[in-house]
């Protein structure tokens, strides 16, 4: 088991990668484009843009990231790229009009919009980046939607089996009291709503239903942001020990391969 509790194994998972192909798909970029791949963490969706693109002289990706150990390995994977030029800026997401000085055809912002309260800024912040007529593409599976009702059961199970061998194990216990508090979760029609205040138009709008195996839930259950939202105040070795043994016993209790999961993708277009 690793212990870094990064985000990186879990978003190594094929249908992980799949989703935010699809994003990239979805928002069509044309050749010899200029795009902002925020919160680009070790590269992953950098990598699926670069691919897209060709003229190496003409395109160009800024892969903007707060962390500096992140951005590191992207650029030692990212080295062979020669689709696009690829330029790595660590900076925080809210800060893209700072970082980037001229303005792009394409923002990508993938599995991360969740965690930023103030969306409005951030989009308007986003805006002042994009030529008029510039897209805007971003999912997140942490919206309100995103559990369908075929998967509640799972979860319930789930949580309540940790909670249970976090006691027997490790004579631990949940401290609802360091509890973050839970980030507001937006609906569709909320995120349009946001879109429209600042200036977009929203060109495209898909849920998808992801049917997401063990090892997407074993590999989660390694992160740290999901690890303090599930088990509050729980080390997070024995926390994710805890997850990981009681996904395992959910799967085998109720004879299931999969659990599904609703993607939201959204692609805007700048007025």
């Amino acid at each position: 088991m690793s212990e870094d509790f990064s985000f990186s194994k879990f978003a190594d998972n094929d249908f992980y990668k799949k989703q935010n192909e699809n994003l990239v798909d979805l928002a069509d970029l044309t050749n010899d484009t200029t795009v902002i791949d925020l919160a680009c963490a070790t590269g992953g969706v950098t990598k699926i843009i670069a691919k897209k693109m060709t003229g190496a002289k003409q395109s160009i990706i800024f892969a903007i990231d707060h962390s500096s150990s992140a951005l590191k390995i992207a650029k030692q994977d990212l080295n062979s790229i020669k689709t696009a030029a690829i330029k790595f800026i660590q900076s925080q997401v809210e800060n893209v009009a700072d970082s980037v000085k001229e303005n792009v055809d394409a923002v990508f912002f993938c599995n991360a919009i969740h965690y930023i309260n103030d969306k409005d800024s951030l989009i308007d912040n986003i805006s002042k980046t994009l030529k008029p007529g510039g897209k805007l593409a971003f999912n997140t599976s942490f919206y309100e939607g995103s559990h369908p009702s075929d998967s509640l059961l799972f979860y319930k199970k789930w949580m309540f089996k940790a909670a249970k061998i976090l006691k027997k194990n490790y004579g631990m216990f949940p401290k609802k009291e360091n509890k973050v508090e839970s980030r507001i979760h937006l609906t569709p029609e909320e995120y349009q709503e946001i879109l429209e205040r600042q200036g977009f138009v929203l060109q495209k709008q898909n849920v998808a239903r992801v049917m997401v195996p063990i090892s997407g839930w074993l590999d989660i259950s390694e992160f740290k942001d999901f690890i303090e939202g599930a088990m509050p105040g729980v080390p997070l070795k024995e926390a994710s020990l805890a997850l990981q043994t009681a996904v395992k016993e959910t799967f085998r209790d109720l004879a299931i391969e999969t659990v599904p999961r609703n993607w939201l993708e959204i692609v805007a277009v700048k007025k």
